[in-house]
C-alpha cells in the first residue's frame, strides 16, 4: 500500500490489483455510468485490467493517477480521487467518484482538497482542471467549493458537451 495523502478521516493510496472487487463495484454504480461513462468493466479480470492500464500505468508514466480513498477508521474503500493526465487536455485533471452510501458526508471535499495539496506541494503543479457533465450539479458545487471556476464548454466526443473548470494552485 503506497500512501499518497492523509486527512483527518481519510487515507488516499495508490490502487493495485487487490482493489479489483472495489473497482468492479464502483465503476458499475448508476452514478458512475451516468456521469463518467461505461468503462466495460464486468468481471474481476476486467477490473484488474482497468487498474493496470489506467491508474497504475499513469503512476508509471506521470507519477500520479487515481487513488483509492479509504476511511481511516476502518480501512474501508469508499471512492476514488486523483490526478489524471488526459491526451485531450493541456492540464492535469482532478477526478473523483464515491460510492453513494458515502455521499453527503464531506468525504469528496476532504479528498479533493488533499489531492490539490498533493498536486501543489509534492508534485509542484501550478494549475488543475476538472471536466464535468453540465447536468452533474453536485460535482459542479464541489468544484466551486474547492476553488475551481468555470472556464468553458467543449465537445468531448461528438454530441457530448462537457464543462471545463480550472484553478491556479
Amino acid at each position: 500500500m503506497t500512501l499518497v495523502a492523509e486527512t483527518q478521516r481519510l487515507q488516499l493510496r495508490r490502487l493495485d490489483a487487490a482493489d479489483a472487487a472495489f473497482i468492479l463495484q464502483l465503476v458499475n454504480e448508476p452514478s458512475w455510468l451516468e456521469f463518467i461513462g461505461d468503462k466495460g468493466v464486468r468481471t474481476l479480470d476486467d477490473a484488474r485490467a482497468y487498474i493496470a492500464n489506467g491508474p497504475v500505468a499513469m503512476y508509471a508514466s506521470h507519477g500520479h493517477g487515481l487513488y483509492r480513498v479509504d476511511l481511516k477508521s476502518s480501512g474501508k474503500a469508499i471512492g476514488l480521487c486523483g490526478l489524471i493526465k488526459r491526451d485531450t487536455l493541456a492540464d492535469v485533471d482532478i477526478g473523483y467518484a464515491f460510492l453513494p452510501a458515502h455521499w453527503g458526508c464531506g468525504y469528496a471535499e476532504e479528498a479533493t482538497r488533499a489531492t490539490l495539496d498533493h498536486a501543489r506541494d509534492i508534485l509542484g503543479m501550478k494549475r488543475i482542471v476538472a471536466i464535468v457533465t453540465p447536468a452533474n450539479a453536485r460535482s459542479i458545487r464541489l468544484l466551486e467549493k474547492i476553488g475551481l471556476r468555470y472556464e468553458r464548454d467543449f465537445e468531448a466526443r461528438p454530441g457530448d458537451i462537457t464543462s471545463l473548470f480550472a484553478a491556479d494552485l
